[in-house]
């Protein structure tokens, strides 16, 4: 009877500790630097788009009307300050990714770097 006991309460402990932390960014906190210089849409901002807002935001799924598939598409959600507004979870806009996760702090970096330099579809 002990040893069973012994060997439950092992199994709930490893359960227990199986998962501290709920993302990499807190996981590994200083474990790769941010780089935002000379930020690409191509390169650095659609695919954190397209992994974060395509999925739901597309021409097929088009939640709250809005789709992000294209630059041309993504334009007037910049411009308004929506898109920030809304990856960064600020009083007045919707909370995106929706019932999800929030970006990592990187990503809204890079994101909010772009528009600041200009937002080019490069």
């Amino acid at each position: 009877m002990e040893r069973k006991t012994i060997k439950w309460l092992f199994i709930g402990l490893l359960f227990l500790n199986a998962c501290y932390y709920d993302n990499e960014e807190d996981l590994y906190p200083n474990t790769a630097e941010c780089v935002t210089d000379s930020m690409s849409f191509k390169n650095d901002i659609f695919p954190i788009i397209n992994n974060n807002c395509v999925g739901c935001h597309n021409s097929g799924a088009l939640q709250g009307g809005i789709t992000m598939e294209t630059y041309e598409q993504l334009t007037p959600y910049i411009e308004s300050g929506s898109l920030i507004g809304s990856i960064k979870h600020q009083s007045g806009y919707s909370a995106m990714p929706k019932d999800a996760e929030k970006m990592t702090t990187c990503q809204i970096s890079k994101i909010e770097q772009w528009i600041f330099q200009g937002a080019q579809d490069n």
